[in-house]
Parts: structure tokens; C-alpha cells; sequence
């Protein structure tokens, strides 16, 4: 009788040891590497361990991280999309073009900036699932288009102004430290994680990355779920556009250049392989966070924007080939 309660409390540790391996499965590698980051950083400059620079770097990865949330999904199944980039730099102008050339109120602007992201990713998967090109041929194309129509519809030129309430969302803090354009962050993780993990769909797409035809024959809808993956990639750049629209205060047809590579970046680093099947938001994560500490870090330290490009490439590099010998071994 009085064992019960000391194995009840033994237990109890021990649950929670499993609950963070569950969470952090498959990020436990790319984690070692932040916190080794991390230990650089803070003896090279004595700004890096401040409150005020962390919650920077945070603030400076959500519309990277929101953008990273669908790539991930996107690579599982063996995917990929060039596109998310253009597509955020496309909604973000719709974002700002309605109100302004049409007088559109802007809660219903907000939603078609992210609508305009959603059916551009729905086009991917249609490209995609029923005209059979190659992923990196139909998001290519997206790419290319989504980028000239964010040209077009201000002939090149920036969208600047919007809603106090809604720039709000971007600079002020709550309770001192987390905006609401970082809780959604948050949250959106965390819807992403229970999906991937607990979710029957969720599962299918690793099913489908492994092997699309042995899933349709094991009865799982790969077309459907396809066009729904990068539909919700597309979405979430609309997502993350307004995220950024609301943290620069503008809206420009040059945003999201490059997001594509840092996204696809953090989504490898964090674990996650090109030929599909393996990856967890965790992973991502960790990833988008390494990639927003090596810029934060070394910016402080002074390293030029063009060395930067060529360490993250690097690190790229180590990555991927640390995951390649660690599925060989």
C-alpha cells in the first residue's frame, strides 16, 4: 500500500522525460547545434545573452518560420516549392493595393492576402497532381508569375501605411516579452506538431513521401493530399505576409526574396530529407532559429551580409551531409 505513492512519484518524471523526447524527436541533433551557436555568440559579444536581442532574433524568424511550417510539409512528401517567396511578395501587395486603389476595408483585404496565398499554392498542387510536372518545374513557374504580378499591381512601387491596430500586432509586447504575430507563431507550430504527430492524415504524408504509389494502393488519396499540402504552403505565406506587412509597417514587391532557400534551409537543417518520408516541426524549428542566430550573431560581431551567405551555406552543407551518414550508419 504505501509503495503506490512513491512509484506513482517516480513515475511522474519519468512521463515527463518521455513527453519532451516526444516533442523534440528528430530535433535533438539540429538542437545540440543551436546551443553550441548559442555558446559562440555569448562569448564573442556580451549583447548576444540579452533580453532585448533574443526577443529580436524572435521577432525577426516568425515570417521565416511561418513560411518554413508549410515547407515542411511540402518536403515530406517529397516535394518542393521555389514559390513561397513570390507568393508572400504577391499577397503582401494585395495586402496593400485593395485599400488603396479600391477603397477595399482592410479586415477584408487581411483575408484575401491570405486567400491569394491559399490559391496560389493550390495551383502548385494542381501543376503538380494533374498537369504531372515536376515540382520544381511547377512552383518554378509560380515563382516567376506570383513575383510579376506583385510588380504589377503598384507598378513596382511600395504600398506604406496601414491600421495602427494592426501594426500593433507586431510591436506591442505582451506582458513585456511575446507580440501577438510571435503567439501566432507559436501556436501554428503547435498546431502543425499535434498534426503531424497524432493526426491519421498527418501520418499519410510520410507514407507518401516514402512512397506515393504504395500509398495510393494502401488506399491513401495522394492527389488529394498533395494539392492540400501546397495549398496550405501557399496559405501560410499569405500568413506570413501579413505578419510582415504588420512588423514593416509597408508592403513591397521585392519582400519574401530569397525566403524560399532560408525556408527550405531551416526545414533540411532541422533533420528533415529532399527525398521525403522523414521531417518534424520541431526539427524546423530548431532550424529557422539557427538560421536567425547566425544572422543575428553575425551581424553583432560585424561579418560582412555576403560572408553570411557563404557561412549558412555551409552550414547547410554540414547538415545534410551529417543526416546522410547518420541514415547510412
Amino acid at each position: 500500500m504505501s509503495l503506490q505513492p512513491a512509484l506513482s512519484a517516480k513515475a511522474i518524471p519519468a512521463a515527463r522525460r518521455r513527453s519532451l523526447a516526444s516533442l523534440l524527436s528528430g530535433a535533438q541533433g539540429p538542437l545540440i547545434g543551436l546551443v553550441l551557436l548559442c555558446v559562440v555568440f555569448a562569448l564573442t559579444t556580451n549583447v548576444f545573452l540579452t533580453l532585448r536581442n533574443a526577443l529580436n532574433v524572435v521577432d525577426q524568424v516568425t515570417t521565416l518560420g511561418i513560411l518554413a511550417l508549410g515547407m515542411t510539409g511540402v518536403i515530406i512528401i517529397g516535394g518542393i516549392d521555389l514559390s513561397v517567396g513570390s507568393i508572400l511578395a504577391l499577397s503582401i501587395m494585395v495586402l496593400g493595393w485593395l485599400p488603396q486603389q479600391y477603397g477595399v476595408p482592410f479586415p477584408l483585404a487581411l483575408l484575401l492576402c491570405i486567400l491569394t496565398g491559399g490559391l496560389c499554392g493550390i495551383v502548385n498542387g494542381l501543376l503538380v497532381t494533374r498537369a504531372r510536372l515536376p515540382a520544381f518545374i511547377a512552383t518554378l513557374t509560380m515563382m516567376s508569375v506570383a513575383r510579376g504580378l506583385a510588380n504589377i499591381t503598384t507598378d513596382g512601387q511600395q504600398v506604406v501605411g496601414y491600421p495602427d491596430w494592426f501594426t500593433a500586432l507586431a510591436t506591442e509586447r505582451h506582458l513585456g516579452i511575446l507580440s501577438a504575430t510571435v503567439g501566432l507563431f507559436v501556436a501554428l507550430s503547435l498546431g502543425a506538431w499535434v498534426f503531424l504527430r497524432y493526426r491519421a492524415t498527418g501520418r499519410s504524408l510520410y507514407a507518401i513521401g516514402g512512397s506515393a504509389e504504395v500509398a495510393r494502393l494502401a488506399g491513401i488519396p495522394v492527389r488529394k493530399l498533395t494539392v492540400a499540402v501546397y495549398a496550405a504552403s501557399g496559405l501560410l505565406a499569405g500568413v506570413a505576409a501579413a505578419v510582415m506587412a504588420a512588423r514593416l509597417d509597408s508592403s513591397q514587391p521585392s519582400a519574401g526574396l530569397g525566403y524560399e532557400l532560408d525556408a527550405i534551409a531551416a526545414v533540411v537543417i532541422g533533420g528533415a530529407s529532399l527525398s521525403g518520408g522523414i521531417g518534424s516541426i520541431a526539427g524546423t524549428v530548431v532550424g529557422v532559429f539557427i538560421i536567425g542566430v547566425l544572422h543575428n550573431g553575425l551581424n553583432l560581431v560585424g561579418i560582412s551580409p555576403f560572408i553570411q551567405q557563404v557561412v549558412i551555406g555551409v552550414v547547410i552543407a554540414v547538415a545534410v551531409t551529417f543526416d546522410t551518414l547518420r541514415r547510412k550508419a
